[in-house]
This record gives C-alpha cells, structure tokens and sequence, in this order.
C-alpha cells in the first residue's frame, strides 16, 4: 500500500493538477483575447444597451429568425421518412430496438404507448435536387429543401412540454434562465436603434410561459419585446393627441429625474433599463408602425403569405412570418415565432390527421412564403431561420391514432445565415423512435447558432452569484456542428 503522504507532497499535487491550470489559463488566455479585441458584452453602455457590438469572430448571420411549433409535431410524419415503419404497421416494436431504448435515459417513452406501431398515414416524397424526403404535409415547404439542413438525431433532456421547452430556448429544463434571443442581443446588440433588438410574435405563447423568451440572469434591457400581428403593433405606443406636441419635453424631464435617482442607486439594471425603455418607445411610435403596417406590401406579396386567408389562424400566422421578414430587413437581431394559435399546439395524443392536417396547413404556406421573399431580398444568406419544436412523436400508437412525445430522437430544420444547405445531419432508427446516428444535445445546437452570429459560447458569458453562466452550460462540453455552416 502507498504511503498517503505522497499524495500530499506540493510536488505531487501540482503535477497531478497541472492540466487543470492549463484549462483554467487557456480560459483566461481567451477572455482576455476577447475583451481586447471589444467583443466583450460586459462593457455594453446601459443607457444605449442595443448599441452594436463586434462579434468574437467573423460571422456568417446577421439576424435569426426562429420560429417554434409549439407542442411536438410528428418527425415520422413530416421529414423523417421510415419505410419500415410502415411495414411493421400494427406489430410490437422490435425488441433489439425496445431494448436499445430501455437501456438508455429515454426508457420513459414508451410510457402512455400502445404496444402497437402506427404506419404514417401520410404520404412521402422526394423532392429538390437533393432528394430530400418530406410528407404531403409539407408541400410548400417541400419546394425549398435545397435550401434546408434538416437535423434528424436531436435529443432533448425532458419528455415533458415545459422543461423541454425551456431547454430548447435556454438551455436549460429549469425556468429562470436567459433565453437564446437575449444571449444573442446581449452579445450583439442591434443594427436598428430604432426597432427593439429581440422581439417574439405570439398569439398564445409556447407551454411554460415568459420562461422560455425571457432575459432570466441577464441584464432587463435585454428582455423581448411583444408585438402583435393585428391593429398597432405595441398597445399604448402613441399618446393622446393633445399630449403628443410636448412629448418629446415630458421624456427629456423624465430622462434627467430618473439619472438624479440612478446617481444614488449605482448597479440597479432596472433603472437603466428604464431609461433606455423610454428613449425606445419614443423612437418606436414611427417605426414599430411602419413595421406593422403590412398593407403597404404589394398584393402578390400577401396572397403569397396568405393574408386573406379564410382560416384566420393561417392569416395570423402568415402575417407574424411577414413582419418577420420586415424586422430583419430592418435590422433587428432575433425575431422569435410562435406557432400556438390554441390550447393543444401540435400535441397529438389523439387523431393525429385531425390534429397535424390544419395545422400543417396554416404554417405550411406562409413558411415556405417567408424562405422565398427572404431568398428574393438577398436576406437568406444573413438571416439564420430555425423551425423547430421541444420535441417530437413517438412511433407507437396512443390512445385513438395519436402519438405521445419522444425527446429521444427528432427533427428540425435550419436554412441560410452559412448553413451549409441540401444535406441531412444524424439519423434516428429505422421506426424514427430514437436518435441511432450522430445523436445531438440542444448545447450543441446552441453552439452553432450562435457560431453562425460569430460568438464563441465558451466566451459569452454572465457571472451570476460568482459563477459564469452561459447558454450552453458551464462545462465547457458544447460541440459547435462545423458541418452545418458552410
């Protein structure tokens, strides 16, 4: 047995932790190299917060535009096309795979399930010179796979609506963390000092709340801001008429009262914050406007985003992708989407045709509208756009003909912004149940959005109660998918 007290010596102790120094400098080494080269958020000023800021390297996106199906729409029933799976129609699912499954931390999801495969009942076909497999769900969609990157191995951490979601959008199943859309604008700033940096578009939000959009640990200024897709874009942005000639005098004196209080209340965000509100919305009451004022668009352009549509959820959705593409052209930095015009969002566990079908046929056009006019501006190659979900369905029938939800293995695609386009990235098994080939973690997913926007994530960060917080983690284990940017 070894005497205990070589383990104690100093010398033994530092050769045996040499590496984690050298970790520990080279993170030091990197930060430095960051804040010298200004692309440290830190020093953003906090009565101009949006101000922009250099990336920590050249980027390939100027702006995101992400937009969220909210509730879990089926992979096997739109892009991850399974033949066997409609072969086994009505069999158990194979035991080499159920074992598979059961052996790893997605055993929870067969729970709910019915010991019986469902085929999908929707047909597939190749499309684009990539020959890319997509659903009749998605015919419009469909006509611009060779400008999509279609991610088939996602993995989320939670089978459940909110956490998963909360993942998605901050990294984290826990609520209270900053969400992609402020990591960005805080890293960043924006282009359009006008317009605010980060905004969400929603009619009912996503499941779990302000969580999954909101700033968490990160400064106020960096929380989004709500437009609406009808009527004026911000409630109460214009003031009555007979306020509005000594408006800009009012904002001045409220300007030098709240820097006299801010003078005795040093490091209080919130204040700052604010400030910079007020300025905001007064330059706001012309071009939020302008940005929702969609009639100005011409009559090609809003049959092609289905603005007259009959259905008015499909109208609503068309016109949230418009304004969309109207922000970034304006120079805002992330635009978020959601796509959640009821209670149940894409959250099948019953009659999946009665609840994918409209669906699919209210978010199908306007999307597939907003690739083409963002590709006809010259906007793709500097617009990231992102359609995704928390998770997606598994494909052992529940109940009558639904599916319940499977984080183990699912799809999303990405297009512009340097994503390098027409390929397919991981697999799931040949059911489409769990992630086979390639299986990818939200973190990394992050990683690469925002390489996309040039910022390394090991560096953009925010200390919280001593530690620094990042999007993708402390552990420094995020893998940016340098195969998916070109």
């Amino acid at each position: 047995m070894r005497d205990l007290s070589e383990y104690a010596s100093r010398r033994a102790f530092l050769a045996r932790s040499g590496a984690g120094f050298g970790a520990v400098a080279l993170h030091a080494m990197r930060q430095s190299e960051a804040q010298a080269s200004g692309a440290n958020p830190a020093a953003f000023d906090p009565l101009r917060p949006f101000a922009p800021r250099p990336p920590h390297f050249t980027p390939r996106a100027r702006s995101v535009i992400f937009l969220f199906l909210v509730g879990g729409p089926s992979q096997i029933d739109s892009f991850d096309c399974k033949p066997e799976l409609q072969r086994l129609d009505g069999q158990k699912t194979p035991e080499s795979i159920r074992k598979a499954v059961e052996a790893s931390r997605f055993a929870n999801v067969f729970h709910g399930c019915k010991e019986e495969l469902m085929a999908s009942p929707f047909r597939f076909a190749q499309h684009g010179e990539s020959g890319m497999w997509v659903s009749e769900l998605w015919p419009n969609v469909a006509r611009h796979v060779d400008d999509l990157c279609f991610i088939h191995s996602l993995q989320a951490e939670s089978n459940n609506h909110a956490p998963a979601s909360y993942q998605l959008h901050t990294g984290d199943v826990r609520p209270g963390k900053a969400s992609l859309g402020s990591w960005v604008t805080y890293g960043l700033g924006s282009e359009n000092q006008d317009l605010p940096a980060y905004v969400a578009l929603f009619h009912a939000g996503p499941l779990g709340g302000s969580a999954n959009y909101s700033n968490g640990f990160l400064p106020a200024p960096f929380q989004p801001t709500r437009l609406r897709d009808t009527g004026a874009p911000v409630l109460n942005l214009l003031p009555p008429d007979e306020f509005t000639e000594g408006q800009r005098e009012s904002l001045d004196l409220i300007r030098r009262l709240n820097r006299k209080h801010r003078e005795t209340h040093a490091g209080v965000s919130e204040l700052d914050a604010r400030i910079a509100s007020y300025e905001l919305a007064y330059r706001m009451q012309s071009a939020a406007m302008e940005v929702g004022d969609l009639v100005s668009e011409t009559a090609a352009v809003g049959k092609e985003y289905r603005l007259d549509d009959r259905e008015p959820r499909a109208a609503s959705f068309g016109r949230k992708c418009l304004m969309a593409r109207r922000l970034v052209e304006r120079g805002v930095r992330f635009v978020q989407v959601y796509d959640m015009p009821d209670k149940d969002g894409w959250d099948a566990h019953g009659n999946l045709v009665e609840n994918h079908v409209p669906r699919a046929r209210w978010t199908d056009a306007p999307i597939a509208a907003l690739l083409a006019d963002l590709k006809r501006r010259g906007l793709l190659d500097s617009t990231l756009v992102i359609c995704a979900s928390e998770f997606g369905r598994t494909p052992m029938m529940q109940g009558d003909k639904g599916r319940q939800h499977n984080a183990a293995g699912f799809t999303i695609w990405l297009a512009g912004g340097g994503v390098k386009s027409g390929q397919r990235i991981g697999a799931t098994d040949e059911i489409g149940l769990m992630a086979v080939e390639r299986p990818i973690p939200f973190r990394d997913l992050h990683a690469t959005i925002l390489a996309a926007l040039g910022l390394d994530n090991e560096i953009l960060s925010f200390e919280v109660n001593g530690r620094p917080e990042r999007l993708t983690g402390v552990a420094d284990r995020a893998k940016v998918l340098s195969d998916l940017l070109g």
